[in-house]
């Protein structure tokens, strides 16, 4: 295994070769270009990272499947060592179409380059986005991108992509360039390294952000019922919105919708039982990294506060997480658009008191009382009419706090579209 003093002496040695750069620490969309919209780029698709993979890679290729929620002719990839413990050395990558089932490519990989090069060294820590490449996709497309890792290096990752990538084997080197599934002889249910595509598309008017906890992440989704592909079944409510903005909304009012949704987390920062292995991911802490660095961001879907109150947080608490996160985003000339806590059997009485008090806060003039744009009455969708402290049992995984693909298909159904793709900077 590399030694953080040996990596970085390889890391230093490869800023001499012809064919790999070595990325910034701040080296993010904001900082490379900030308005984003004007020059045609969208983040169409999101998978943030929130923990290190249970073993480093070791010379070997991740292929990794992204779902576009819109196309354009051009896209590039953002690749990210922010929990790394060591420098990320990246020697090759490509990007190809993908049928969204396999490893298998469905057309020829396109090389990425980074800077200019071929490759890469990402300091534990940091992050770069990709030069762009010449590659036309269309909204709804799935495509792979594929990067080769140099030496060992430990992988962010996000847990649940709610799809299956490869990994081959280690040991194994730059399988980049394979066109055939062969070489990737390992299947996981995470998305390494790569944690947003960009697509360039001048046409688009903003690109929509869902934030939030597990209900955002797409938890339940594959609950699909009898005889459906669960994972890969792209049946997450930010999924659906997706095909309906383009399905729905004519050429001139097209939005990308990216899912920055992580499991376990809160909006604020500190609530008393938050488990350690969530904590540093609230809603204001992880803000610049997941949403204000996406390309052309203009408006939020804010659904936090349900794992606030089951950790332990009181009304107070939430609501001031709220303000200030809503704050920031004004302040970047984005819009919010929030929705009161949805409901969960487990809640004690104190915390469905709470829970009502944070929706009278949202609801109070239907702006969040003049911090937000809009609100998404989400609680009302899901709770049920007979108990409404609890889920619709027609939407209810069973766990009483997720729902299943019937449940996803309601939120994405309810939410306005007039509403939401009027977003605009401020």
């Amino acid at each position: 295994m590399f030694r953080a003093t040996s990596a970085f002496i390889l890391a230093a040695a490869l800023t001499c070769t012809a064919g790999v750069a070595v990325a910034g620490t701040q080296e993010s969309p904001a900082a490379q270009d900030r308005a984003p919209a004007r020059a045609g780029w969208h983040t169409a698709w999101a998978n943030p990272p929130h923990s290190l993979a249970p073993d480093p890679l070791r010379d070997q290729s991740v292929r990794m499947i992204s779902h576009l929620s819109q196309g354009g002719d051009a896209l590039r990839i953002r690749v990210q060592n922010t929990l790394g413990k060591t420098p990320l050395v990246i020697d090759a990558a490509t990007v190809a179409p993908s049928d969204g089932k396999s490893a298998a490519l469905e057309g020829k990989p396109q090389a990425v380059r980074f800077q200019g090069r071929s490759g890469i060294v990402v300091p534990a820590g940091g992050e770069t986005w990709s030069d762009p490449v010449s590659l036309r996709s269309a909204a709804g497309d799935d495509v792979a991108v594929s990067l080769s890792v140099s030496g060992e290096a430990s992988a962010g990752r996000h847990d649940a992509a709610f799809r299956t990538n490869y990994l081959s084997a280690p040991g194994s080197g730059d399988r980049t360039s394979d066109a055939g599934a062969d070489a990737y002889t390992e299947k996981v249910e995470s998305t390494y390294l790569v944690s947003a595509v960009d697509v360039r598309n001048k046409n688009l008017k903003g690109t929509l952000v869902a934030y939030g906890s597990s209900v955002v992440d797409g938890t339940g989704s594959t609950d699909c019922g009898p005889g459906c592909t669960e994972l890969g079944n792209n049946q997450r409510w930010t999924d659906i919105l997706a095909r309906r903005i383009h399905e729905e909304l004519p050429a001139n009012r097209q939005f990308a919708v990216a899912n920055a949704g992580i499991i376990g987390t809160t909006s604020y920062a500190n609530c008393p039982g938050t488990s350690p292995y969530f904590q540093g991911f609230d809603s204001l802490a992880r803000l610049e990294r997941d949403v204000l660095s996406l390309n052309g961001v203009n408006g939020v879907l804010f659904y936090y506060g349900t794992n606030d109150l089951a950790a332990g947080c009181d009304a107070d608490q939430v609501i001031s997480s709220y303000r200030e996160t809503f704050k920031r985003l004004h302040k970047a000339g984005i819009k919010v658009y929030a929705t009161p806590i949805t409901p969960r059997p487990g809640y004690s009485d104190t915390a469905n008191r709470a829970r009502h008090a944070v929706a009278e806060f949202v609801r109070k003039g239907g702006d969040c009382s003049g911090t937000c744009d809009g609100v998404l009455d989400f609680d009302q969708v899901l709770k049920d009419p007979v108990k409404p402290n609890s889920i619709n049992p027609a939407y209810d995984t069973g766990d009483g706090v997720h729902v299943n693909a019937a449940g996803q298909q309601a939120l994405a159904d309810f939410i306005g579209l007039p509403m939401v793709t009027g977003s605009a900077r401020h």
